[in-house]
């Protein structure tokens, strides 16, 4: 019998690992690898850019709960994909990335596309190896390895290097049957919290006057909704939740503090954190933005990030388990009886008991941050004039409430870019869990379109279960907008929104004469200001350094693929393509809303911003 190649054997170790979609950008020798796998039945997603696979690829592990695997080529193609593979550390999505390289004969004389991607790749993954012979169980077992390592734990990256002669050419049994064992991974073990830290914390959590439940995507990850959900409302406890932990427990719950943001950690004393780290997301979970004396239990599965990042260092209030098991047992200890408020709402209505200062205060900053909201948001668009962000995402919030109410959870939201990412946040309220993406932990931009595919994937094979849909910055859309063909190729009916400003944060002007005016002196070199006393004396010169090209038309991306694309200035317009866009059922949809470039905006970044400007408890941006 002919013995089967490296490729064939990769594949069968993928398929028998339980992998159903592979993502890739093929070249050789990896291209093998997916033709085998196509063999197999597994759906293989070709992408248009490396950092757009590996951004897919972790975002499906994460979605699904077991690893997604990316397959890559080597050199140049494993350096673009370094950024899915950094991206999955920090927000510790679990991936393998399987990557070719030039012959292992050919090491160190210049091989094609040659580099040590093990050596380069170490420090950013859990594991990473090359197999040391063409014997299959070799070749499996590093598959198989590098499969368990990123699911279990603390979920992360992990690559396997493969040269071309280990895929392209025939194995090499090494005194072994060819008949190999079935391989088989268990699921991570769930482990659960220590008694004594449990006691401690339900103890300290009954002593809090303002306690505060703050939930992160960790929690998303782990299928811990239900527990956490059950906590919440048994012992009416306040919660918050991080961007992407948004929906574990509906946002339209009464306890929701989402609203008085800065005033729920600036006031609470005891905080329970599920699976989010106190890192910049979370202001590092010290003064001003919290109490100096505020106390953190940190529950997570990863022993290395409890009691890291609060100032005050807690690592005796932390506890290392699964966070479903460890919700669990704080439930059972607190005791079904025990109440955190007398009212499982921060919004006190009348009883026979008035209201705690902490809910008052709660109450307070949530009604006056949704009060400016809903008026940003409600005010029609003056006739001639540009849409807004918030009046943007109102028509269309309120188009899709319509036609798929939020209680019924088949809406997925894929967010990124400045402002765009950070006022959907508060606009589009989820009911379910994992039903937002974003930039994560390393505020990554350029992921939007990888997380799109990666949604639709996990979600609608092999049946179409939920829409997805992308809201891009025109600057985040240009970094991954290609993919627009990935998903025609694949028919995937995705729903893409770009608020287009024109520039990076804000546009540089508000009519096509002036901007052509701009860019004249930027072609011609004319650029330089009149500068006194340390100011601009007479205006700035010439494009920004943020600027884009004047109203790009990016529905036309959508139309050069077979799909389907819209030029959007008014509110009618919106509402009819939004509508028409999400009863398409086989064609990728890219709406192009025109708003208002903010001329009179700052570029800035309100997580890094240390100081509480929201005396009083106000809402910041983020």
């Amino acid at each position: 019998m002919t013995a089967p190649t490296g490729a064939k054997v990769i594949a069968q170790a993928l398929h028998d690992l339980g992998v159903t979609v592979i993502h890739t950008l093929v070249g050789i020798p990896v291209a093998e690898i997916a033709e085998e796998g196509i063999d197999l039945g597994i759906h293989v997603i070709g992408y248009r850019n490396e950092q757009a696979c590996s951004y897919a690829a972790s975002a499906y592990g994460y979605l699904t709960g077991q690893p997604g695997v990316c397959i890559l080529t080597g050199g140049p193609g494993m350096l673009h994909g370094i950024a899915g593979i950094g991206n999955a550390s920090a927000n510790a999505f679990p991936l393998v990335v399987l990557g070719g390289s030039s012959e292992s004969s050919l090491s160190t004389k210049g091989g094609f596309q040659e580099m040590d991607a093990v050596s380069l790749l170490t420090p950013h993954t859990k594991f990473s190896t090359r197999p040391t012979s063409r014997d299959p169980p070799t070749i499996i077992a590093a598959i198989r390895n590098a499969y368990r390592i990123a699911w279990q734990g603390r979920p992360g990256p992990t690559f396997v290097d493969l040269p071309t002669e280990m895929i392209m050419q025939p194995v090499i049994p090494a005194r072994r049957s060819m008949a190999l064992s079935p391989i088989i991974i268990s699921p991570p073990p769930k482990p659960a919290g220590d008694p004594v830290s449990i006691c401690l914390a339900a103890r300290l959590l009954k002593s809090a006057s303002c306690p505060l439940v703050i939930v992160g995507k960790g929690a998303g990850y782990s299928r811990a909704e239900h527990s956490i959900c059950n906590l919440v409302k048994t012992h009416n406890l306040p919660f918050l939740p991080t961007p992407m932990g948004k929906g574990i427990i509906p946002d339209s719950h009464p306890l929701n503090t989402s609203s008085a943001r800065s005033a729920a950690l600036k006031n609470a004393d005891v905080i329970l954190l599920l699976g989010a780290r106190l890192n910049w997301i979370l202001h590092f979970g010290e003064a001003p933005k919290y109490r100096p004396d505020v106390k953190v239990i940190q529950v997570d599965i990863s022993a290395e990030e409890l009691g890291r990042t609060n100032s005050l260092g807690q690592p005796s209030l932390s506890i290392f388990g699964d966070i479903g098991l460890v919700v669990d047992q704080l439930h059972g200890e607190l005791g079904v009886d025990w109440k955190a408020l007398h009212q499982a709402t921060i919004r006190p209505t009348p009883s026979t008991q008035p209201p705690t200062p902490y809910v008052s205060l709660l109450s307070s900053a949530a009604s006056k941050n949704e009060a400016r909201s809903h008026k940003l948001a409600h005010t029609p668009t003056p006739p001639g004039s540009h849409l807004t962000y918030e009046r943007t995402y109102h028509i269309i919030k309120s188009t899709l409430d319509t036609l798929s109410p939020p209680s019924d959870g088949e809406l997925v939201y894929v967010s990124e870019g400045a402002n765009t990412m950070d006022i959907s946040r508060s606009a589009f309220p989820l009911e379910c869990p994992r039903q937002r993406l974003d930039a994560g932990t390393y505020a990554t931009m350029g992921v939007g379109m990888g997380y799109a595919i990666a949604a639709w994937a996990a979600y609608n094979l092999p049946q179409r279960r939920k829409k997805i849909i992308a809201l891009e910055g025109d600057s985040a859309f240009g970094f991954s907008g290609m993919e627009v063909e990935t998903m025609a190729r694949h028919k995937m009916d995705v729903m893409i929104v770009v608020m287009n400003n024109s520039g990076i944060y804000k546009g540089d002007a508000l009519t096509p004469h002036a901007w052509n005016e701009m860019q004249k002196q930027t072609a011609a070199n004319d650029t330089k200001a009149d500068i006194r006393e340390g100011k601009v004396a007479k205006g700035r010169k010439g494009l920004r350094s943020t600027s884009l090209l004047y109203e790009t038309r990016y529905e036309k991306m959508a139309g050069m693929v077979g799909g389907r694309g819209w030029f959007i200035r008014t509110e009618d317009e919106l509402a009819e393509a939004t509508r028409a866009a999400f009863l398409e059922r086989e064609k990728v949809c890219v709406l192009n809303v025109i708003i208002d470039p903010g001329l009179n905006s700052a570029a800035q970044f309100g997580w890094m911003d240390q100081k509480e400007k929201h005396a009083g408890g106000g809402e910041s941006k983020l």
